[in-house]
């Protein structure tokens, strides 16, 4: 602290301006990285840029530090399992304000800012909205200085970049690493020790207090790997802390000299592989095991850190941790840290089983994000046993003494103790860590206004009734700064000059945008903001899959992780039956469109990928036939990330949002779309009803059943009929059923037909089909009329406030972490940078 302290006080902060940010660069690329002009590269320079901008972000980053310390302010740890961050240094520029210095800077090398930009490659930490939420939180946190610390995994290879070949998804390591990130700084020091396998002593100690202690099979090293978070210009920086894992002795020296190589290495290659991959395919029972590995060596590596913190600054006890710490689980892979805070304050610090709960509870947090009951982890009791004896200890303690609670409330009704026990009864006894999750928590928040009414009336119904104040809703939100006034610099440009800049920390400005809406310049040059943005997006669809978007037609978009419940194969049906009109020469009221679908499956998941061939083989059809092309293009655009989001959403016009009413639990895509001025077509799930609320039913095509008809509906579903009632969707069945989307194999896509026709369909594809088909004749109609589409268009960006993210982590801040805004540095910090 006190080097901090002298470093802060006394070292003169490096200069903004394009001469010292232009004598940095060349320090970093000349001596950093020795290089010289002769060997120019982008690469070389990018990572001198990176670390140029890096230095001006540690000077703040020890700033912060020392300020939260300074205020003893309470302190919030973020655990997920995933970060989708996107590139960081154009976000450090535009945060930091740098963006003019920088380019000046390096065009004495003959080299354009953005070929600078395009050597980052995307961090492989995270797969769709759950890690860019995380992300978008992180940076809000920081906006708002807010003291948040990130906790995730430093993933080796992430996920897995996609490829398609033959039409199907190739998963490929994803090498993001290559050549190393100049963006984090490892943590030796903090490096912490994560248990596994063994078994447990207990004894009753000299002051007759029963004690346990875990004697384990194997240790792994979980080393921090810190990255700074910038504010958006406000000289704090906060921390995103990614644990890698790493064995305690990685080689043995006896085993190598006898000649078994692959022995020698044994630990080190079993440690590595917990941080090696996100999300292991966990059909096999190696993949479960590394998966519930993954998220124990992120709980406890997490807890251990801010336990160590809290003795470094506060001494030894563990008075009022309660007060100065809460954790924020973000959905249930690391609800393990519930009984892992208890294994650590009962068997390390000693403390009684009440006081440790006690604390427990207070501190905990869990934000749920699915519906959905495969995505609720369940781990089988013998794998808890194999793999973590004394936290299955744990958690059979608070199940215990749960159920002795709901004994009390519901005296004599074993029904529901079966049903709210954390542990469900079977043939294999399992874990249900939701419940888990639910029990050990003080708050328990949805992310949308219909998911937390679904999960109070449906999954989680008795633990609302026994504890109806643990329950809230925040809905999500996304970062302006990203997806606003970065990755859409037209538009950006347009809205300083006609509201000034505050919109981008306080995006209910955007409201004032409604005063000129009929302002003809204001309306042309939205046009060619939009136009310009489309050319963008058409310039990446050619070089991700050689076909030409024409940006004059409707562009199409439904971006996302590719799962039935959120449709595309309903999205798949419309385009067959436009194709199938335009055959027909039926155009009348058609608007050419260019249709956009892009995700990823997760490896074991049969139909998912099937959904992806299936587009990939419309798209071929389509594409290759000259009827097709005045009227419609369609693509499925490979390995979508956030960087390519950042040129999707602002080139978007029709913004596909058609999950399953009552299955979505909010999105974020919808919300970066809309702050870009897309229009929705959507059903009334997750965060799309209140999209629409607040832009207005007349600005957003809504169709589909809705949450509650869904629900009556199942009872007696009949496909078969609703397809035999339907011309259009009969010539879509029978286009698909016939082959002619798969000559070769004529009974491809037989699973997916098979699916739509089944009664016991859970996502209602035949049910829907007929207004989706509806709804998106009016998104026609009105495409082609320029005005109206131009003003849904800026109306959807000017009410779009609502859905920043730095409102939702107002809410956080104030209703579950209980921040105050004097535990805000903010204005010290900013006087510091100003300074």
């Amino acid at each position: 602290m006190n080097a901090d302290k002298n470093f802060v006080d006394d070292h003169p902060w490096l200069g903004m301006d394009t001469r010292a940010v232009k004598k940095d660069l060349l320090r970093h690329y000349h001596l950093t990285l020795g290089r010289t002009q002769a060997v120019c590269g982008e690469l070389y320079l990018y990572q001198a840029a990176a670390l140029t901008v890096r230095d001006r972000l540690v000077e703040r980053w020890a700033s912060t530090r020392e300020s939260y310390q300074n205020a003893r302010s309470r302190r919030v740890a973020y655990l997920s399992l995933e970060y989708l961050m996107g590139r960081a240094l154009n976000n450090a520029l535009l945060n930091l304000d740098m963006e003019h210095a920088l380019e000046q800077s390096l065009r004495g090398f003959g080299c354009a800012l953005e070929e600078v930009v395009e050597q980052e490659r995307d961090a492989g930490l995270g797969n769709g909205g759950l890690g860019r939420l995380a992300a978008c939180f992180l940076d809000s946190c920081a906006t708002l200085s807010y003291p948040v610390t990130g906790y995730g995994i430093r993933y080796d290879y992430g996920i897995f970049h996609q490829k398609i070949r033959n039409g199907y998804q190739v998963e490929v390591p994803d090498h993001w690493l290559e050549s190393g990130t100049p963006w984090e700084i490892v943590t030796y020091d903090a490096t912490c020790r994560v248990k596994f396998g063994g078994h447990t002593q207990s004894w009753t100690d000299e002051e007759g207090r029963y004690r346990v202690r875990w004697v384990s099979d194997s240790e792994v090293l979980a080393v921090p790997h810190d990255v700074p978070v910038p504010g958006y210009r406000n000289a704090t920086v906060n921390t995103l802390r990614l644990w890698r894992a790493d064995a305690t002795e990685r080689l043995s020296l006896a085993d190598f000299n006898s000649g078994d190589y692959a022995d020698a290495v044994h630990e080190q290659n079993v440690a590595e592989q917990i941080s090696m991959v996100l999300y292991p395919n966990d059909v096999s029972v190696n993949g479960k095991v590394l998966r519930l590995r993954q998220q124990y060596f992120l709980s406890s590596a997490s807890l251990q850190d801010v336990v160590n913190r809290w003795h470094r600054d506060h001494g030894a006890g563990m008075k009022n941790f309660a007060d100065k710490n809460r954790f924020q689980l973000n959905d249930t892979h690391p609800a393990v840290a519930v009984p892992e805070l208890m294994r650590i304050l009962i068997d390390e610090k000693l403390l009684d089983w009440d006081e440790a709960w006690a604390i427990t509870v207070e501190t905990m947090a869990y934000t749920n994000h699915t519906l959905l009951p495969e995505a609720l982890e369940r781990w089988p009791v013998a794998l808890f046993r194999q793999l973590l004896p004394r936290i299955l200890e744990i958690i059979c303690e608070i199940n215990a003494r749960f159920l002795q609670e709901v004994a009390r409330h519901w005296p004599g009704d074993e029904a529901k103790l079966r049903d709210m026990s954390i542990i469900e009864e079977g043939p294999e006894q399992q874990i249900r860590m939701a419940y888990l999750a639910v029990v050990g928590s003080s708050s328990v928040n949805g992310v949308a206004a219909l998911h937390t009414q679904l999960l109070k009336a449906g999954l989680f119904k008795d633990f609302y009734e026994l504890w109806p104040r643990k329950f809230n809703n925040k809905t999500n939100g996304v970062t302006p700064r990203r997806w606003l006034a970065f990755c859409n610099p037209g538009l950006k440009a347009l809205l300083d000059r006609y509201l000034g800049t505050e919109w981008v920390v306080n995006l209910d400005e955007l409201r004032k945008l409604e005063t000129f809406i009929d302002e003809k310049d204001v309306r042309h040059a939205w046009r060619k903001i939009k136009y310009d943005n489309k050319t963008r997006l058409a310039a990446l669809v050619k070089e991700r899959t050689g076909i030409d978007f024409d940006p004059a037609m409707l562009f199409e978009v439904q971006v996302k992780r590719i799962h039935e419940y959120k449709r595309q194969l309903l999205n798949v049906l419309h385009v067959i039956h436009l194709y199938d009109r335009i055959r027909r020469d039926d155009t009348v009221a058609l608007a050419p469109r260019c249709v956009l679908i892009g995700g990823k499956a997760a490896p074991g998941y049969f139909m998912a990928k099937l959904i992806i061939k299936l587009v990939n083989s419309v798209a071929a059809k389509v594409n290759n036939d000259p009827l097709m092309k005045p009227w419609l293009r369609v693509v499925f655009l490979p390995n979508y990330q956030v960087t390519a989001m950042e040129k999707i959403c602002a080139g978007t016009d029709l913004s596909v949002q058609i999950s399953t009413a009552g299955k979505e639990a909010s999105g974020t895509g919808n919300m970066k779309f809309m702050m870009n001025g897309a229009v929705t077509i959507g059903t009334l799930d997750g965060a799309n009803i209140e999209i629409r609320e607040s832009v207005g039913a007349e600005n957003f095509f809504a169709f589909g059943l809705n949450a509650a008809e869904v629900q009556a509906l199942r009872c007696d579903y009949r496909p078969n009929e609703i397809i035999a009632a339907d011309e259009d969707l009969t010539r879509v069945m029978a286009l698909l059923e016939s082959g002619h989307f798969s000559h070769e194999e004529p009974n491809l896509f037989r699973p997916l037909t098979g699916s739509i026709r089944d009664p016991g369909d859970p996502w209602l594809t035949a049910a829907d089909f007929r207004a989706f088909v509806q709804a998106q004749k009016e998104a026609a109609a009105t495409y082609l009329d320029v005005e109206r589409w131009t003003t849904m268009s800026m109306l959807n960006t000017a009410r779009s406030g609502y859905f920043s993210s730095d409102r939702t982590i107002r809410e956080y801040a104030r209703d579950i972490w209980g921040l105050g805004q004097e535990q805000s540095a903010a204005a010290s910090l900013q006087a510091q940078g100003a300074a």
